[in-house]
């Protein structure tokens, strides 16, 4: 099923403009990384990493599969993560910890390999203090991008775990409902990135990572169209905001199950 589902994503779409896309370029530098520092890594337990990025000084945007465990499906408990905005070489512009995670309502993670769940593949972290740094400026959301359009992306991966890398041009290959399929180059750990659209020097995420995959042997980035999911989950993290803040002072509210992070594979960069 999955196979097919690519299949109908891809069928019409070449991948020969591929060769045309900008190269990985390690930001290993000060001067590389100035302006990319809302690009953070999220640490899970001591096992695992997704990437992220704020998009206000105390929420940070990624993939609502990264909230859980891929091996046991158990729902890692908040403390479990930490972000470290614009890590480089061993150190972070700012660390903080986590004290909310909201995931897209419509998302259920039923197994790293379900294509279905991309279209609402998105979370919310709420970060324990809010990060206020003049360096340090949270990115804007763009409007989806169309077949065809050029944007970027921003990552951490398993082979590159201590510095962001960028790739400033990729393609949309094309959209099925709710999942764009891109050329952008991912790997695990790449689970939350930010694409941006980068316009007049300006980048706006107008996508996050959920997938890679594979057509005729060439690799692709799958990603989650943002402008209705993320209002959704706008929406929804704001509801449960306000139940928190109902909840009789000195009695806490248990919103997932304690577990030890696992990577995320298969499909899930």
């Amino acid at each position: 099923m999955r196979a097919f589902l690519l299949a109908m994503i891809l069928a019409s779409v070449p991948l020969g403009t591929a060769a045309q896309d900008a190269a990985l370029t390690a930001l290993t530098t000060a001067d590389e990384t100035r302006g990319w520092e809302a690009v953070g890594r999220i640490d899970i337990g001591r096992s695992a990493f997704c990437t992220g990025a704020l998009i206000s000084p105390s929420l940070v945007l990624t993939a609502a599969h990264c909230l859980y465990d891929q091996s046991s499906g158990v729902r890692h408990d908040p403390a479990d993560f930490k972000f470290l905005a614009g890590w480089r070489n061993g150190r972070a512009v700012a660390y903080r910890g986590v004290t909310r995670a909201v995931s897209h309502p419509d998302y259920i993670y039923e197994g790293r390999d379900r294509m279905d769940r991309v279209a609402y593949d998105l979370a919310l972290l709420e970060l324990d203090q809010p990060i206020r740094l003049p360096s340090v400026q949270p990115f804007e959301i763009g409007t989806d991008p169309m077949q065809g359009d050029t944007v970027g992306i921003v990552s951490y991966a398993l082979d590159r775990s201590d510095a962001p890398s960028l790739q400033k041009a990729c393609e949309v290959l094309g959209r099925q409902p709710g999942i764009l399929v891109m050329t952008c180059s991912v790997d695990f750990g790449s689970s939350g990135a930010p694409i941006f659209s980068i316009r007049d020097g300006v980048p706006t995420i107008v996508s996050v990572v959920s997938a890679k995959a594979e057509m005729d042997s060439k690799p692709v980035a799958l990603g989650t169209e943002m402008t209705q999911p993320l209002a959704e989950l706008r929406a929804a993290f704001a509801a449960e905001e306000r139940t928190f803040k109902k909840v009789t002072p000195g009695f806490g509210i248990q919103l997932s199950t304690a577990s030890k992070a696992g990577g995320a594979k298969f499909l899930r960069p």
